[in-house]
């Protein structure tokens, strides 16, 4: 008998660069800093799960 523990459903993000203003899309579950294409600010960081954002989600594509 399997057990389900926690919903582990990943997804991807739409940001928004707070220096540039580059839109790009991101995997919530960061295992390296991710920086902007553009300007290269990091804009997320590893947190051993979900990644922590330096900036702000326009949108979480299903």
């Amino acid at each position: 008998m399997g057990v389900c523990v926690g919903d582990f459903v990943s997804k991807f993000l739409k940001i928004k660069c707070d220096d540039c203003g580059n839109e790009q899309i991101v995997f919530d579950r960061a295992a390296i800093p991710v920086r902007c294409l553009v300007c290269g600010k990091t804009v997320m960081e590893p947190k051993g799960g979900k990644g922590e954002l330096k900036t702000r989600v326009l949108e979480v594509l299903e």
